[in-house]
């Protein structure tokens, strides 16, 4: 792996760790993700996080055939980075890599796709069955841009394809420095204004 996506992602997980900590111990919120981006000369990264009530309407394990079925066209769905975010065709940005899972709260580590994982403990209290029924959606690309400084904004096509989705908490991250925003559903548009 390029050290520029490894420095890429140590920039994009540094600042936003202790936000994502955080949200994990306070309520769960619906209509609530986030959104982390990462640039590094030439390259960017995203990761999306949404409850999974934002993108298929539900958040128990899928154990009907109906909601199998939908979780399964959200992670197709997930995985096509353009159905997420936009960047202008001035920047000449290029998916190079994608991939889109769904896990139990608390379950960061899942890397197979569709992955959902249980607590098989029984001497847990009401609120940990509670907090274990959670799950979120995770969904992370990079791309490679050709022009990265006409990247002036971002459009969040997102909130056209999740109804349930009302608002992105941004974490931005470059060798310019680092930024928060929040996006909503009636203004898609993250503006960089040359913060990326």
């Amino acid at each position: 792996m390029p050290l520029r996506i490894l420095i890429a992602g140590a920039l994009i997980c540094a600042a936003p760790a202790a936000i994502a900590q955080q949200r994990q111990l306070d309520a769960h919120e619906h209509g609530a993700g986030t959104l982390d981006l990462a640039r590094f000369g030439n390259i960017v990264e995203f990761e999306l996080r949404a409850p999974g009530a934002d993108i298929v309407g539900f958040e128990h394990a899928a154990t009907s055939e109906e909601n199998k079925q939908a979780v399964a066209a959200a992670i197709d769905l997930l995985s096509a980075p353009e159905t997420i975010l936009a960047f202008p065709a001035a920047a000449g940005c290029e998916a190079q890599e994608a991939k889109a899972v769904l896990v139990a709260m608390g379950d960061e580590h899942s890397d197979e796709p569709g992955r959902l994982e249980h607590d098989d403990h029984d001497d847990h209290d009401d609120h940990e069955e509670a907090a274990a029924g959670h799950t979120e959606f995770h969904a992370r690309a990079i791309y490679t841009c050709s022009n990265p400084e006409a990247l002036d904004r971002v459009d969040l096509p997102y909130f056209g394809h999740f109804p349930n989705a009302r608002e992105l908490e941004v974490q931005a991250v470059s060798d310019k420095g680092g930024f928060g925003a929040e996006v909503v559903r009636d203004q898609p548009v993250l503006q960089l204004d040359g913060k990326l």
